[in-house]
């Protein structure tokens, strides 16, 4: 975590954070309508059925047209990498669906937010990332759903002290955590 007497990372990065259908896909879309240059919706969900299909076409009908999707279920890093560049906005939805692909393919956590966090140090566009906050209710019942909130809460820390704005949306409501 921060220290004090750090210096205060760059406000390029924002970290969105909030409940499931709280607004924050919603506020973060807004965060990014003004950008001059171009927009760029990196995709971490596949719609791996009906239900998660029709959820991915409304997001994409709410953005409109003025937005490029890539598609990064995995290679968050390397997408970020080689498209965040100066004069271009990210908008990266979402960081826990990415945390759920990573986990299913069995990858190394700790190390793929580490090299997330690294690449968002030398970004030199906008980047606005979402993700939920799962940390707030019961304890999971199954091993697999607690592991799942302990990731999704330290990858939310770390994302959190690399991003010079995280805002909490709660009820469409937003919260501004950081600065």
């Amino acid at each position: 975590m921060a220290g004090l007497g750090k210096a205060p990372p760059p406000a390029r990065i924002t970290l969105v954070l909030g409940g499931a259908r709280s607004g924050k896909s919603a506020h973060a879309e807004a965060l990014l309508a003004d950008h001059a240059g171009e927009r760029l919706y990196v995709a971490t969900a596949e719609p791996r059925d009906e239900e998660m299909a029709a959820r991915i076409a409304v997001h994409r009908a709410r953005r409109g047209p003025g937005w490029r999707t890539v598609e990064a279920p995995l290679a968050l890093a390397e997408t970020l990498e080689a498209e965040g560049r100066a004069g271009r906005a990210l908008l990266v939805d979402c960081l826990t669906l990415w945390l759920s692909n990573l986990m299913g393919a069995g990858r190394d956590i700790a190390a793929e937010v580490e090299r997330l966090v690294a690449c968002l140090g030398r970004m030199e566009g906008r980047a606005v990332l979402v993700s939920n906050e799962v940390g707030l209710g019961i304890v999971p019942e199954n091993a697999a759903a607690r592991a799942f909130r302990d990731h999704a809460g330290r990858l939310n820390q770390a994302v959190a002290e690399a991003a010079g704005r995280v805002v909490f949306v709660a009820a469409g409501l937003p919260l501004v955590l950081k600065p």
